[in-house]
């Protein structure tokens, strides 16, 4: 390959003019931004461990009370892109969210589009957009871009969730903010009992639904038996996973980032292909092993793992008798929408 210029090799006073007119000379740079073959990537494989996040949120939840903090979160940050930066991926952004019994998280709205994985715990919710969602082990909540959203606590033990947000991208593109709110007035009705069984939608016969995210709450035991289903219909199938979509439109559930469960049969290794987009891994139930290139993590529930784009991720169920459930997250949505989704097998 012919080598380019450097910087260096261009006078002094040259580079002087340019840098008092704002320009910049590509050729020096050229490679980074366009290198051969592979993109470059900041993401690094990074491994979160639940037990090690647990007391630290549980004291910050004794150190930083809810009104002070409004959300209380600690981010799970890629070392690759730098702490300060709060990011997991170029366009994901993960954090581990605690609320207290009794406490209200006060409601608001902002750009990013935003779900809520639960780690543990009961007697919490979200209200999204008026509708009020319980959450529990496993449930998925979508708080998409502009919609108000609060959170409260009834229960008498502490709740944990798991954040995912677009907000790395939305930030980026410096159209991230967000505007407080009062308490929600909430409404009757549930998009998740609107939409509960696979292959069937509300008919709108006189009026169509004018809501964009017709499900907000996506419950893990409904989830979780679509996978059972889906491995016992077809023993041979490698890959148990499902996708969570907008049921009346069949695309995403969110229009930047995906989100996807997999169930690994017992004792099974399934290597997923190199893709461009970068991925995220939760455990919600079992013990796995993902490898990724050079590194290695073992996955207890509720740990969190991150993967570049173009690497291929092997994953491997740890028990001999029982399947393991793993909830995802990539970028792929975006990645179609840029024209830049590959997958390299």
């Amino acid at each position: 390959m012919q080598e380019l210029g450097k910087l260096e090799d261009l006078p002094q006073h040259y580079r002087d003019e340019l840098q008092a007119l704002n320009l910049v000379p590509l050729w020096p740079s050229l490679r980074g931004v366009l290198p051969p073959g592979v993109p470059a990537r900041q993401t690094r494989p990074t491994c979160w461990a639940y037990q090690d996040i647990k007391p630290l949120l549980l004291q910050a939840g004794e150190l930083t009370p809810i009104e002070k903090a409004e959300r209380r979160v600690l981010v799970l940050a890629n070392p690759g892109h730098g702490l300060e930066k709060m990011q997991a991926s170029a366009a994901i952004y993960l954090g581990m969210q605690l609320l207290l019994p009794g406490e209200w998280a006060p409601s608001h709205r902002h750009t990013p589009n935003a779900v809520r994985m639960v780690v543990e715990g009961e007697g919490a919710w979200t209200t999204v957009d008026g509708e009020k969602c319980p959450m529990q082990r496993g449930d998925l909540i979508l708080t998409p871009t502009g919609l108000w959203h609060e959170h409260g606590h009834d229960g008498t033990a502490p709740v944990v969730w798991l954040d995912v947000l677009d907000l790395p991208l939305v930030y980026y593109m410096e159209a991230s903010y967000h505007i407080n709110g009062d308490r929600q007035h909430t409404h009757t009705g549930r998009g998740d009992r609107q939409h509960v069984r696979a292959g069937v939608a509300p008919t709108r016969v006189f009026e169509r639904s004018h809501k964009a995210y017709p499900v907000l709450r996506y419950p893990w035991a409904e989830t979780r038996a679509s996978l059972l289903s889906l491995a016992a219909d077809d023993p041979a199938l490698e890959c148990v996973q499902v996708t969570y979509i907008n049921p009346e439109t069949g695309h995403d559930a969110e229009n930047i980032l995906g989100f996807y469960a997999l169930m690994l049969r017992p004792g099974q290794s399934l290597r997923l292909p190199a893709r461009s987009p970068a991925q995220v891994f939760h455990l919600i139930e079992g013990a796995v092993q993902a490898r990724i290139t050079d590194s290695t993590f073992r996955l207890a529930e509720a740990d969190t793992c991150c993967v570049p784009g173009y690497e291929a991720v092997t994953l491997t169920n740890l028990h001999a008798a029982q399947p393991a459930f793993v909830f995802m997250a990539d970028e792929s949505p975006l990645h179609r929408k840029l024209g830049v989704y590959e997958n390299r097998g």
